[in-house]
């Protein structure tokens, strides 16, 4: 089993958050990954559209999965989330992240979130630490 597939692997069956919320893999290569999660009712904040925090996690599983795909055990310094679009049940949001930059230590990652017709929902910039540990 090659590196990405190990950790999509991982990412499915270990990350309990991301399961519990309902998240899909897509797609990972090296400094890339494409993840899908159709919002549900208990995706919803008290006014009835998508929590933030069901997006941010939907965006932090593939910035996860994307920065972790060079086999480095990569771990999150920062993340900043932009909301450009409110969304309902039934939605089906999917997140591309993008390596922007990659260093011996760090990584780089511009994360967007999209509905099902293609509009922005959010866009993110996460800062990954790459430990020595590998997968």
């Amino acid at each position: 089993m090659d590196i990405v597939e190990k950790v999509k692997e991982k990412i499915a069956t270990r990350d309990r958050y991301a399961r519990l919320t309902g998240v899909e893999i897509l797609e990972a290569r090296p400094g890339y990954a494409r993840v899908r999660m159709t919002v549900e009712e208990k995706h919803l904040n008290s006014v009835d559209i998508t929590h933030g925090g069901a997006i941010f996690t939907l965006a932090d599983t593939t910035f996860a999965l994307a920065s972790n795909t060079h086999g480095n055990v990569a771990l999150a310094l920062s993340m900043t989330i932009h909301f450009m679009k409110a969304t309902v049940p039934g939605a089906r949001l999917t997140a591309t992240a993008s390596e922007e930059t990659l260093t011996r230590r760090t990584g780089l990652y511009r994360i967007t979130v999209e509905d099902e017709t293609g509009d922005l929902v959010s866009v993110a910039e996460g800062l990954v630490y790459r430990k020595k540990d590998m997968h």
